[in-house]
Parts: structure tokens; sequence; C-alpha cells
């Protein structure tokens, strides 16, 4: 059996059976790119699949010895989930190799990640008697509180690629990598040298060195995507900016997010520099917007844009993902996206300057962009969206 032969067929675009993509209509961001020799998957991923339930509408943190009750909340597929289902709904054919367990969460994670967004999980396993990881998340004052429980994977589980491609993932366009300090995965060096392109995610240094060279990984990425606290840690300087410019003596591109002050990336190559403002939303939840917004900026790379409006589009796509509730079931399509880029162009309740950063929209939304209704709301077709519970049945 061949590489090519373990990844399922993705129809054009990512799309599902029926012809429709998770999120909106039917849009694939890489066709003028697209040459009959490409690999059979745009985006491969590896982690922990949790199952999130999220708590919002709280006005405070919890106080210890109190019960505290959320006006909101809603289940879904978390942790690495977050940026595949991401990924999947803006179109891109994307591959997920990870642990589920055999309970009822798995089978749920399964379903949803599965049937639900597209997403080919033919390199992922089934453990039996292995239970799924879970996330808390408790959102209030814009922050979040997560506690999590969960087990390693039994060996067998934690090894995610076929005895017959031992070491790398089939081919593929790119892959995102979550990087630890001290930590180095064979695959990663593997598919880069197949040609694939790797982008850096990271999170906290729980060691508290912040040393760049723990990143061992980091030296195959052309992109790196921390957030500022991070980017200062990493190069001891007291601003976000600053931080992006050193960190570009060390990684072909780094992306610093920057919360309500938006986005900043300096190309270490070309010494090219982009800034782009946060787009003001009315935030619910921020679970995953952090994944949205690397699957926004790995879209436009691999569609070739220019590095403004990818670092634009990866704001807009995080922006949309917190105005609603659940981690990976917030993450925009194409459907969203074109329905805000209307509202805007229809309503004056964004800044000048906003028409002019995302008019590079006008010519890449697909061309059937939803109506508006008679009150002047957009109306696409909903993705779908975290729900109270789970395990519903189907009438």
């Amino acid at each position: 059996m061949t590489d090519s032969d373990r990844i399922q067929p993705f129809p054009a675009g990512g799309a599902r059976p029926d012809g429709t993509a998770a999120g909106g209509p039917l849009f694939d961001p890489l066709a003028a790119v697209r040459r009959p020799a490409d690999p059979p998957v745009d985006v491969f991923l590896t982690g922990t699949v949790f199952l999130d339930i999220i708590f919002t509408g709280l006005d405070t943190a919890p106080v210890r010895g109190t019960e505290s009750w959320a006006r909101g909340m809603g289940s879904s597929p978390g942790g690495v989930a977050n940026m595949a289902t991401a990924l999947a709904r803006l179109g891109l054919r994307t591959s997920l190799a990870a642990a589920f367990g055999d309970d009822m969460y798995g089978d749920y994670c399964w379903d949803s990640l599965e049937n639900g967004e597209g997403i080919d999980l033919s390199l992922s396993h089934r453990i039996p008697g292995w239970h799924s990881p879970v996330t808390v998340s408790m959102a209030y004052e814009g922050e979040r509180t997560m506690v999590s429980h969960g087990h390693e994977p039994p060996p067998c589980g934690s090894v995610f690629l076929p005895e017959a491609a031992p070491g790398a993932p089939p081919p593929v366009r790119a892959c995102i990598a979550s990087l630890a300090p001290g930590r180095c995965e064979e695959w990663t060096a593997a598919a880069a040298s197949r040609g694939a392109r790797l982008f850096a995610d990271v999170g906290w240094d729980e060691s508290g060195r912040w040393d760049l060279a723990s990143l061992r990984d980091l030296e195959h990425c052309e992109a790196f995507f921390p957030n500022a606290e991070e980017a200062m840690r990493y190069t001891r300087t007291d601003c976000p900016r600053l931080a992006a410019r050193a960190l570009a003596d060390t990684v072909p591109l780094a992306v610093v997010t920057m919360g309500s002050e938006g986005a900043f990336a300096v190309d270490g190559g070309t010494g090219e520099i982009a800034e782009a403002p946060a787009v003001d939303v009315e935030a619910l939840d921020p679970t995953g917007a952090g994944d949205v917004f690397v699957a926004g900026f790995v879209t436009g790379s691999l569609a070739g844009w220019p590095l403004a409006d990818r670092l634009a589009f990866a704001g807009l796509t995080a922006a949309l993902s917190v105005k609603e509730f659940g981690g990976s079931l917030s993450a925009p399509g194409w459907a969203e996206v074109a329905a805000w880029w209307q509202h805007v162009k229809a309503y004056n309740d964004q800044p000048a300057e906003t028409l002019r950063r995302y008019a590079f929209l006008d010519a890449l939304l697909p061309p059937a962009a939803p109506p508006l209704s008679p009150a002047g709301a957009a109306a696409p077709r909903q993705p779908r969206r975290a729900v109270p519970t789970i395990g519903f049945r189907r009438l």
C-alpha cells in the first residue's frame, strides 16, 4: 500500500458528499494553484483531541466555596480539533492523526470531525479502554480559564503513522507542528525533506527558560506564531513588535498575535513588515481563536497571497470565531466571511480603513455570496455550532 492509498480521497475543495462545504458555499481557495501531480492532502496535523465543555456568560471568575451559574454552555471537539476544523471550513483538504477513545465522547468527536467537517481521519486510531481527554473552559471578562483531565494514550495509540510509512506523514502541501521545549518530532524533519511547508504553533513554556534553541523543530519551519507574551519572553524584549523583528533573525517569517491590538509580522528574508489591527466584533468566547488565526494564515500562504492580506484574513477569521462559543465549532467558513464583508460594505459600523484593508476579498470570495435578508442582516447557511449537550437522538 502506498502513502497516497492511505489517504481517503477528498472531494474538490474539501466538500462533503452533498456538494457543500462546512460553513458555507463550496469554494476552493487553492483552485488557482492546484496541479494534477499535487499531493491529495493540503494540510496534515497531529495532536490530542479533547472533548471541550465551554461555559460562557460568567460575570466573574468562579469564587472558592460558591456556586456559579453560566448563561451559556456548549460542547465540541477541542484541542487539535480546533485547528483541523478551521482548516477544513476554509476549504483545505485536511488530514488529522490523533488518538480517540472508544467512549461516547470519542464517538462524538470522531463523528463531528469525519462526517461533520469532512476531515480525513485515516491516520487516526481508536484506542480500546482509553477514555477521551476532557477540558472545561470558562469564559469571562474577555478571557478564559480551563481545567483539563486526561491520560497519555497507550504506546500503540500515540504512533500515528502506519508501519509502511514510519517517521513521516504521506505527501502533503503543508504541516502544522505544535512545538514544545526540548521535544523533537521525527516526522517534522521527514515531512520537510519531502517538500512540505511547515508552520509552527507554540504553547506556554512551563519550564520558564524560554530558550528558542529548545524548540528543536523550529529549524524546519517557515513561519512561527507565538502570541505577544511568548514572543517577548523568547526574545527578552518588552515590545511585541520588537520581538517579531528579533524572531525574524531566527525564523523565515515571524507572526506575533497581540490580542486586541491585532497582529504583526516580519519576513526575515525580504524584510517586509505587515500589521493588521484587530477586527471589532462583540466577543463571546475566545476559545480556539489562536488556532483559527493560524488556519487563516496558512490558507493564504498556500494560496500565494501577499503577506498583508494573509495577516488581515487570519485576524478576520479569528475575530469571527469569538462571536460564537465553542472552539472547533465556532470556526468560520466562507459564508461567514462573505456575510461579514457584505455587512461592512453596506453599513458604516467599521473604520474606513477596514474597507481598504479588506478590499482583496472582492476578488477572492465565491461568486454566490449569501444574500441579505429584508432586515439587512446576512443570512448564509449556518455551520454546526456547539450545543449544550452531546448525543441528541435524531428523529
